[in-house]
Parts: structure tokens; sequence; C-alpha cells
């Protein structure tokens, strides 16, 4: 019998990543999505025949415990969050609801209703924020820096909690920054590969940018759904750091992108204070040793495929 995966944040980058990669390893594949006046779903349209749906939110305990009655996962990806770090300044307390206390709601949901099945947790290299150690691994200590990264620091705990007080498979991973041509545009990678496409297209003359000094460590997020799957398939859960090991400034990540289109990016960005953080994140850096060695996963995309495929991805959308 086929097994049975729920994903919340199908939507997103990673959950049509990690929907793609469960139905062709034979998964059938719930999706949890918000009962909302407009479903964005393009990113996964080209598979919506291949899903099945549950509406269902992560604010509202008694709407978790129906979808996963509904949906008798054997696994439970909890991709759903409010994502947006500038957003977690402006919205506090919602993104502390959805990132932090919704992982709770659902662990709870598992527990009551199919404590015999899998779950993974979307933990997140924004929890190490100021950064103790370089590179950090699953035993750094923690310094969320915004919002956003504190719900998601609560999140990981609490899956770690669950774990321990009720003997549940729960794993995190613990990821480093990945992007794909599916990233949305309010992301720092896209509004770069966007803006480059719109300058070469003659749509636009410049790109207003924010910090450009900001180091990260970045990676493909096709390659970073394998490793969530991974994660589900070991004997006993754990927490994984998973990143490329290199860091990168979006200094150079401009450099390749207009580079790859013949242009200079010292011509068209521009810097704007309104796209500077509060508080700034020092050098992200991964060690994903103990995935490499436990779970058998490396990356395979380099941060330069990564640029150029986004680059081109964005000149066909706009060029079309």
């Amino acid at each position: 019998m086929a097994k049975r995966a729920l994903i919340t944040g199908i939507t997103g980058q990673d959950g049509s990543y990690l929907a793609e990669h469960l139905l062709a390893e034979g998964y059938e594949v719930c999706g949890m999505v918000r009962r909302s006046s407009t479903e964005a779903t393009e990113r996964i349209s080209h598979l919506e025949d291949r899903l099945e749906w549950v509406q269902a939110d992560l604010l509202d305990q008694g709407s978790l415990v129906k979808a996963v009655e509904q949906a008798r996962p054997d696994e439970i990806y909890n991709l759903a969050a409010q994502s947006f770090v500038p957003t977690s300044w402006a919205q506090p307390t919602l993104t502390g609801q959805f990132t932090g206390l919704g992982v709770t709601r659902l662990l709870e949901a598992m527990r009551q209703i199919c404590p015999k099945a899998r779950f993974y947790q979307a933990s997140s290299s924004e929890m190490f924020g100021k950064v103790r150690e370089v590179p950090q691994t699953e035993l750094t200590p923690f310094h969320p820096r915004s919002p956003y990264a504190v719900a998601k620091t609560y999140g990981h705990h609490i899956t770690v909690n669950y774990r321990e007080s009720y003997g549940l498979f729960a794993a995190s991973g613990i990821l480093f920054n990945h992007e794909s041509p599916r990233r949305g545009r309010e992301f720092v990678t896209r509004k770069i590969t966007d803006g480059v496409a719109r300058i070469k297209l003659g749509l636009a003359k410049e790109l207003a940018l924010g910090n450009v000094d900001s180091q990260r460590d970045w990676g493909f997020a096709g390659d970073y759904v394998r490793a969530m799957h991974l994660m589900l398939q070991q004997d006993e859960p754990g927490d994984y750091v998973i990143a490329t090991g290199r860091t990168h400034s979006v200094q150079d990540f401009l450099e390749i992108a207009f580079g790859h289109v013949g242009l200079d990016y010292k011509d068209h960005v521009v810097q704007d204070p309104r796209f500077l953080r509060p508080a700034e994140v020092d050098q992200l850096i991964g060690d994903s040793s103990k995935a490499k060695n436990e779970l058998g996963w490396e990356p395979t995309v380099s941060f330069e495929q990564l640029v150029v495929m986004m680059v081109d991805a964005d000149l066909e959308l706009l060029g079309s």
C-alpha cells in the first residue's frame, strides 16, 4: 500500500518541490490549505489533479484534528508558516501564532489521531541569529534576532519536547537559505533575479535593495526537500542541519545574476534604507556533516548554477 503524506504549506516553494518528490516516490499526497478569497496555487497547478486536499488553519485546533483524521497520514510535513522575516516585525503576534503555536496545535492533533505517524518540522537557520560559532551545527546555541526566528525557535523546541515527552517520531530540519525559481518575489534572491530580468528586457532601470554585504549559505530548494523526506525514513527521529557549507554575500549574488545577462550590477542597484533589518543576523553558514553521514544527503546544485537557473526562469517568465 502506498504511503500517505500530509503537507502543510504545500502551495509554497518547498511544499511544491516536496509534493513533486513524494509523488515521484509513489506517495499519495494530501495538501492542507487555508480557506481564503484568493488561492495562490500557481506553484502546484501542474500537480493539482494528482493531489488530495484538506482545508484547515494552523490557528484553529479543531480544523487541524479534522484534517489529520481526513488525511490519515503516515508522514506529516509542517512547512506552513508566516515565513517572511520583515513581515514578522510588522505582525509579531500573528507570526508567533502561526510559526510557533501552530506547530504545537499540529503536533497535538497528530498525538490524538495518529501517534504512529512521522512528523517533520521546518526549522530555520534564522534561529542561530547572532551566531555563537561558525559554522553552525545541530549543537550550536540559538540566539534568534527577529520575531520570525523567535517563533521558529519555539516551534523547534516544542517538536523536540513532543518527541521526548510522548515518544512521537518528530524530526526537525534546520534548513539554511534555499532558493529556486519558485521563491516569492519578496525574498531578496528572487527580487534580484526578477529585477535583473526586468532591467535586461527594458522593463525597469534600477533595483532597490537593503544590505548587500549580508552573507548567507544559499542552496537549491529541490535539494533540500530530499533531506526532509530522508529524515522521516530513519530508524530514530533527530534534528539535522541542511546547508551547503559555503557562504556568499548579496553582492556575490548580484555579480553573478547581472553578469549572466552581460550587465554590471553597480550601474543598476541602489540602496534603500527601508529594506534594512532592525537587527541583522551575522554569518550564517551550516555544517551538514550529520546529514551527510546519517542520511547520505548532499546538495547537487551549486550557488552559481542556482543563480543562473533563477535568472533564466525569470527571463523566460517575463519574456513570454
